[in-house]
């Protein structure tokens, strides 16, 4: 017997199956979510070498991109050199290894701030904190000397919460032997996580050496499994996304790095303790778009309050640097580097850093608005096809006064007054929108 695979039966069998297959998935889905996350923890943890690899050659690529075209290819058409193979290759070369030297010589750097500069002023925090608890409730003392009742109630209770604290961290203070075997878990884990980072970065190597050709097998593909116009659509749609998110978070990250720099030298300027630390965490939270700045400077400027609160205009004056530096940031400077690389309003800023931050926390409240602009401009391209389809005006302030659209696809605006009608006195509000007849 022939097998017709366009027969209404086989048809039939396999929606059918379909259906049982996708119940079954559905129902393991919602009442064995554990399993499933365990299992994708277990594969994402053997591939972490390979995802940082692919992610820092994603990051690597615009500078690899500069070196090539700004620097290396200027100079060889100067030298006369003809382009071709050799030269493709030579440059490819070259511009991996000082690519590679500037990543390598960015995290050398990171590293010795880190051990030089942030470390020593963490611990001198945690050794002078005891002062700093006592200028602070001197201050209280000080300040609420007229009404002793008030600044009594306040110093016991920062002393019952400093007590608290104390006996916490006592409870916290492990054994020896506790202390040993967290000491080897630490140095396993950043054994493992050194291994990952060196595996991760040969990978990143390779990949940046053949991006092109990965690109086209990405290309090639799209156009094997999808028809033609929905191939070039694909290959559009992922342009756009790379566009956003690399124009997005190479800028935000140049923008926090110099906002970081003249923090640290107005800090240092004004004399501001721990004017490193303070900078770091003003550079690393202005990454997150429009609560960054706030995140950052309210516990720096508690900071420097509880140090010397004798001194209270330090942190004033702290503030209104900060202050100063956001409206340079926010008008001036981010413009000039990000321009409107999300096409986002701010309300849809604000909406995408709450919605992905609950998501996915501090990693989401920065990848967020990337990510919201391309869906949000998937939906934009979604319904102005639709419109065009109904052969109506793609332009939202068009719609601003619209009372109805006429079946000629005239668009009819509302009176004065016709806003504050009921539907029942404006029966037009009820009539359907009907678009334009197409001419044959």
């Amino acid at each position: 017997m022939k097998f017709n695979k366009d027969s209404k039966y086989v048809r039939w069998g396999l929606t059918a199956f379909a259906v049982v297959a996708g119940g079954i998935t559905f129902y393991y889905f919602i009442f064995h979510s554990t399993n499933i996350k365990s299992g994708i923890g277990t594969i994402l943890d053997i591939l972490k070498p390979v995802l940082f690899g692919l992610a820092t050659a994603y990051l690597l690529t615009p500078v690899l991109n500069f070196v090539e075209n700004k620097i290396l290819s200027p100079i060889f058409d100067k030298c006369n050199w003809k382009r071709g193979r050799k030269r493709s290759i030579f440059t490819r070369g070259i511009g991996i290894l000082i690519t590679a030297f500037l990543f390598v010589a960015l995290i050398y750097m990171l590293i010795s701030m880190l051990v030089s500069q942030i470390i020593p002023s963490v611990q001198g925090i945690i050794d002078n904190f005891d002062d700093y608890s006592k200028n602070f409730t001197n201050w209280i003392e000080r300040t609420l000397k007229d009404n002793p009742e008030i600044g009594n109630y306040v110093t016991r209770t920062l002393d019952q919460m400093e007590k608290k604290l104390t006996d916490q961290f006592s409870d916290i203070l492990p054994s020896t032997a506790s202390i040993i075997k967290s000491v080897s878990q630490s140095i396993i884990s950043v054994v493992d996580v050194l291994w990952d980072f060196i595996i991760g970065f040969i990978i990143s190597i390779y990949v940046l050496s053949n991006k092109e050709r990965f690109a086209a097998q990405a290309k090639k593909s799209a156009y094997a499994l999808f028809e033609q116009e929905t191939a070039n659509h694909v290959i559009r749609n992922f342009r756009f996304t790379h566009k956003t998110f690399i124009g997005f978070l190479s800028g935000k990250v140049l923008d926090s790095i110099i906002i970081g720099i003249l923090c640290f030298i107005g800090t240092t300027l004004m004399k501001t303790p721990y004017a490193m630390l303070i900078s770091v965490i003003i550079g690393f939270t202005n990454i997150i778009p429009f609560f960054g700045p706030f995140l950052g400077a309210i516990p720096s400027a508690i900071l420097i309050f509880v140090v010397d609160p004798m001194h209270p205009l330090n942190c004033v004056y702290f503030a209104l640097f900060v202050l100063a530096l956001q409206q340079f940031d926010g008008n001036i400077l981010g413009p000039k580097i990000l321009g409107n690389s999300t096409g986002l309003t701010g309300f849809w800023v604000i909406f995408a850093i709450t919605f992905f931050g609950g998501l996915l926390g501090v990693f989401g409240m920065i990848v967020g608005v990337p990510i919201f602009a391309v869906i949000y401009a998937a939906l934009r391209s979604f319904v102005n096809t639709k419109l065009e389809m109904k052969q109506l005006p793609k332009e939202t302030n068009q719609y601003e006064n619209v009372e109805y659209i006429g079946e000629d696809g005239v668009i009819h605006p509302m009176k004065d007054g016709d806003e504050h009608k009921s539907t029942e006195e404006n029966p037009r509000k009820n009539s359907p929108v009907k678009k334009k007849q197409k001419k044959e």
